[in-house]
């Protein structure tokens, strides 16, 4: 497999009728709706992903989501690919932010269309990697709406970043509100309603959504269930299940079962 697509997790889907939970990935979400519909939405809008339509979420930014009969295809590129690729293009290291979630562009949608389907055919690398620049950088070139300079995420949320790293550097740490609150010099009132405003999802809900994402990212990398959901701090194995599916829409053991494409 291509070096650009090295831990990086792809979904195809079909039928799907699903709810997601607010949530978010510190990845870019990239796919194409072939069927059915996704109701998506965050703090400020709600949108459609009708049949043939691009949906596209930046890193950071929470959504969820109500599904039916939806058949579609995602990926999750890293800030890295994308900053890479732009760098590539614009000789500048920046990372790209684009349009919110839906995209109504029918070349860009052949060309992704052409890389997913090469994917999932499992073609030559040189094909599938050929597909994706190709595909990304039409991405790039016709739907960015601002940059920001090459930095970790959420620097330009102060609070958000430092409660980020410091949830981050002890991820298996049973928090309290208090200890959240007192790392960024703020009480629990202040804590709680700054949080929320400037980034849409309570701590608590923020702390769950990192120790999955990070799980996620342990069980594709070939660690067991059980080993990534202790170490990220969960447990009880039924209940890191139980919520990994509500956020993700599939189960731990289907990540498991097909490495990084879940069918």
């Amino acid at each position: 497999m291509s070096k650009l697509l090295h831990n990086i997790l792809f979904e195809n889907v079909t039928h799907s009728t699903k709810n997601f939970t607010k949530h978010y990935h510190d990845t870019y979400t990239i796919g194409l709706t072939y069927k059915g519909v996704l109701k998506s939405y965050n703090s400020y809008e709600s949108y459609e992903s009708y049949e043939y339509s691009i949906r596209i979420n930046n890193p950071g930014e929470v959504h969820a989501g109500e599904s039916k009969d939806w058949s579609h295809v995602n990926f999750y590129p890293t800030t890295e690919v994308m900053t890479d690729l732009y760098e590539q293009i614009f000789l500048e290291k920046k990372i790209p932010y684009f349009r919110r979630h839906i995209i109504d562009n029918k070349l860009l949608f052949l060309k992704l269309h052409t890389f997913f389907n090469s994917y999932f055919s499992r073609e030559d690398d040189i094909l599938i990697e050929s597909n994706l620049i190709d595909a990304l950088s039409n991405l790039i070139l016709t739907s960015v709406i601002y940059t920001k300079s090459y930095k970790d995420i959420f620097e330009d949320k102060k609070i958000i970043k430092d409660t980020y790293e410091f949830i981050n550097d002890s991820i298996d740490t049973k928090f309290t509100l208090e200890n959240l609150a007192s790392n960024v010099n703020l009480s629990k009132y202040h804590f709680l309603r700054l949080f929320k405003k400037e980034f849409g999802l309570t701590p608590h809900a923020f702390i769950v959504n990192e120790r999955l994402n990070r799980a996620n990212s342990l069980i594709q990398s070939g660690l067991s269930i059980s080993e990534a959901s202790i170490q990220v701090g969960f447990n009880d194995q039924s209940h890191f299940a139980r919520n990994f599916k509500k956020y993700f829409g599939y189960t731990p053991s289907l990540l498991q079962k097909n490495s990084n494409i879940i069918l």
